[in-house]
Parts: C-alpha cells; sequence; structure tokens
C-alpha cells in the first residue's frame, strides 16, 4: 500500500478522519456564516463564463478555509491528496459542493490530473492549491500549467485574504478568518498555456506564480468593489 494512504489500515486514523470531517463542517458553516466577502476581478471569472470557457482555479493553499464558502456549490473539482489530511478535507469540501481528484504532487498526481482533464471536457472547472500539498509555500508547482496546457482550458489565479484572523502554526500558515471577518477576494486575468512542451509549461508556472504574487500584494478590492456572498 502506498505510504500516502496507510493510515488506512488504522482504526483509529480512520475513526479520527470521520470525527474531524463530521465536526469540521458544521464548523466552517457557521464560521463562514458571519462572513463578509468583497471581490475584484469578478468579471474575469463572469467573462469566461459568458463564452463558455471552463477556468481552471489557482490559489494558495494557505487559503484553503478563507476561500471555501465563496466558491461553493459549483461543481469545482479540486486536487486533493491521497494522504490523512486529504481524506478529511475531501469529505469536508463535498459538503460544500465541490468534488476531489484524489492525487498529489508527489504520489498520484497523474492519477489525478487524467480525472481533471475528464472534469474539463464535461463543463466542470478544477481548482489547486498550487504550492501543495507540502509546498514549498508560496511557489507554484506545474500542475496547474501542464493542465493548461493539455487542455487549452485558461487558469485563472486568485488570492483570499482575511481580516481579522489566526495563523496556524504549519507549512502554508494556513489562515483562519474570524468571526465577522471580512474576506477580500483577488480574481486574475486568465493565463494560457501553449502546449505541453516542458519550456512552455515553466513559462506558465511562472507567469502563474507571479500572478499569484501580485494578487497577494494588494489583496484589499478597491472603493468601487461590490459586497458579494458566496454563491
Amino acid at each position: 500500500m502506498a505510504a500516502d494512504s496507510a493510515w488506512r489500515e488504522s482504526w483509529a486514523k480512520r475513526a479520527q478522519v470521520s470525527a474531524i470531517a463530521t465536526l469540521g463542517w458544521p464548523l466552517i458553516e457557521a464560521l463562514a456564516g458571519t462572513w463578509t466577502f468583497r471581490a475584484t476581478g469578478a468579471n474575469h471569472f463572469d467573462a469566461l463564463a459568458r463564452v463558455g470557457e471552463v477556468p481552471i482555479l489557482a490559489f494558495w493553499h494557505g487559503r484553503i478555509l478563507a476561500g471555501l464558502p465563496y466558491f461553493r456549490d459549483r461543481g469545482i473539482v479540486v486536487i486533493t491528496s491521497e494522504n490523512f489530511d486529504g481524506e478529511w478535507i475531501a469529505r469536508i469540501i463535498a459538503k460544500f459542493g465541490y468534488g476531489a481528484a484524489r492525487g498529489s504532487s508527489s504520489r498520484g498526481g497523474a492519477k489525478a490530473l487524467v480525472q481533471m482533464r475528464r472534469t474539463l471536457a464535461a463543463g466542470q472547472p478544477v481548482a489547486f492549491t498550487v504550492d501543495g500539498p507540502r509546498g514549498p509555500a508560496r511557489v507554484a508547482q506545474p500542475g496547474a500549467a501542464w493542465l493548461a496546457g493539455a487542455t487549452g482550458h485558461p487558469i485563472v489565479p486568485f488570492h483570499v485574504e482575511a481580516d481579522p484572523y489566526w495563523t496556524v502554526n504549519s507549512w502554508d500558515r494556513q489562515q483562519i478568518p474570524k468571526p465577522g471577518a471580512t474576506i477580500s477576494i483577488n480574481i486574475g486575468e486568465p493565463l494560457y498555456v501553449a502546449n505541453t512542451e516542458e519550456a512552455s509549461v515553466e513559462r506558465g508556472r511562472l507567469q502563474l506564480e507571479a500572478a499569484m504574487r501580485s494578487l497577494e500584494q494588494s489583496p484589499n478590492p478597491n472603493p468601487q468593489s461590490s459586497i458579494l456572498n458566496p454563491q
């Protein structure tokens, strides 16, 4: 059995996953109900929908929780590790209307990318935590760029920032918005990757990483931004 899924052999680990998912979903739902969402760049996402283009969403691993409610119930499929943490994450996000393609940049990645190609072909958007599942933080991995090159679908980067928030002492510095927080979402312009040749994928990866960092540097929406609620 692969190391990422070895935890399944332990009854205690399976019970722990079930407990985390069972308790985590209503807690997140209740907390998210107190948040206010403000977004800039939503026109980039909407413009693709108007012409029937299905996006590959890209964001940092440390913003999973803050972004989860905003994009809920849109049929988005997220690449999720096959390890212990990936299992309870997959169960929780399913409650918010997301699907999970199981794999990671280190294990099972090819299988997950095949599933995501099929998902895009079926007209459903997909999403990557582009520096996950183990980091290094804020360094984009090539998966999203490769998928864009293989399918012709655009990457839509976005960054999420909460105010106020707690920070988890983890490699990704996971951000947990406090009750009543304002969640600012910056959505960037679509990025296209020409093909799956190594040079094209690397060029796309670097462009994506630069776009993500630019969105992160100015996370607060401008005064003309509307106040939006998650779908």
